[in-house]
């Protein structure tokens, strides 16, 4: 995988990884070793960016089929698609309005 980015977009500046010995034995073989950074804190954007997929994980591991699974993570996705707000990028009012909206359309949903 990462010899094909390689090609196509070129040698890259830097990689940022944590300390893992396979990425050392990977990189050495593309000739990558100088540019591996494993600073401390480096690879925290990374790992922050995986963090919804970690929670989801983490409940899934507690199925022990996966025709229950496969039917939770319908059900959860479509309630998480609708009440899944981004707080962060919406202005108070706004994020309240679209709160407001998703509790309403919920009940309509199952009012019967």
């Amino acid at each position: 995988m990462l010899t094909k980015l390689i090609k196509k977009y070129g040698r890259p500046k830097q990689i940022i990884t944590d300390k893992l010995a396979s990425y050392k034995a990977a990189l050495r073989e593309l000739n990558l070793t100088k540019r591996q950074i494993t600073r401390r804190y480096a690879n925290n954007q990374v790992e922050n960016s995986h963090l919804h997929f970690r929670r989801r994980e983490k409940m899934m591991t507690r199925f022990r089929s996966i025709k229950t699974l496969l039917k939770f993570t319908a059900i959860q996705g479509a309630f998480q698609n609708l009440f899944n707000h981004q707080r962060h990028t919406e202005k108070r009012a706004n994020f309240k309005d679209l709160r407001q909206a998703s509790e309403r359309h919920w009940q309509t949903l199952f009012a019967a």
